[in-house]
């Protein structure tokens, strides 16, 4: 399971990607890249991707089934999930994990509504990441100062009892270029005051060599979704240069195949 995976990559200063999954497409060409290669995967499906499907079930479902009959570990997770309602659900839609996601909270209401998460979720076999110190380019923020502090990080992981933290170390989410710089000092006082995983958000923003210094350092979660996204847009335009396509299938086989090769580039040669 992806989640005693966290825990030895954690162990053993090595990585474990998850992605961003939008559609049936994204499901389908991330688990091929991972059995490409033949690595472990964290599907990620986040509160914004459920709105733009108008329910959980269906993408739930289709990401589901492709999990099941992959030839790899591959672990469902829900992130930046703000709805406790829809946290409540992970277990009966078959989600290994949740990202709660109160960051924009005060720290104090952060705390007491991720501990009542967490005591939930964990009393079903779920396991639970947070998040400290807001990350930048989240509803058009832009914060690339903000950062998280160790003495604070280790006090909300032992008051919340959360399995996993998202810290704000530099990066920022749906970045297209490849040019954040992030504070590998810090990420290094975050891994020796905490005890559970690091997780990267944003990881799209940050180079092959920052997502491995970053690793390095002590994270262990690599979060990306904005950089399939690059790759299934190009493919798709390059698929519709052609004036004559009408079939689907003409444009998104090879949308579906770029995502697949993003995602297998990065589990073989970046995160390890």
């Amino acid at each position: 399971m992806i989640a005693s995976s966290e825990l030895v990559a954690q162990s053993r200063r090595t990585g474990v990607l998850a992605v961003n999954i939008v559609t049936i497409e994204h499901v389908i060409g991330a688990i091929t890249g991972a059995e490409r290669v033949g690595k472990p995967l964290i599907l990620q499906l986040s509160e914004n991707a459920i709105a733009f499907h108008g329910a959980v079930e269906p993408i739930a479902a289709a990401a589901r089934a492709a999990a099941e009959l992959a030839t790899v570990p591959i672990v469902l997770h829900l992130d930046h999930i703000t709805d406790l309602a829809l946290a409540a659900r992970a277990p009966e839609l078959g989600f290994g994990s949740v990202m709660y996601d109160g960051a924009a909270l005060p720290f104090a209401e952060n705390v007491a509504r991720t501990h009542e998460v967490t005591e939930q979720l964990h009393a079903a076999g779920v396991r639970v990441e947070a998040e400290l110190g807001e990350i930048g380019g989240k509803l058009g923020a832009h914060a690339p100062g903000v950062r998280t502090d160790p003495a604070e990080a280790a006090d909300f992981v032992s008051r919340t009892g959360v399995d996993a933290l998202a810290v704000a170390v530099g990066s920022e989410h749906a970045m297209t270029t490849r040019d954040a710089r992030l504070d590998l000092a810090l990420i290094a006082e975050l891994a020796a005051a905490v005890p559970v995983p690091l997780v990267l958000h944003g990881s799209s923003g940050v180079s092959d060599a920052g997502i491995r210094d970053a690793i390095a350092a002590g994270v262990t979660k690599i979060n990306v979704g904005t950089a399939l996204g690059v790759a299934f847009t190009a493919a798709t335009r390059d698929a519709l240069a052609d004036p004559t396509l009408v079939d689907p299938r003409k444009f998104l086989a090879p949308a579906r195949a770029a995502v697949a090769d993003e995602v297998a580039r990065l589990l073989n040669t970046v995160i390890g």
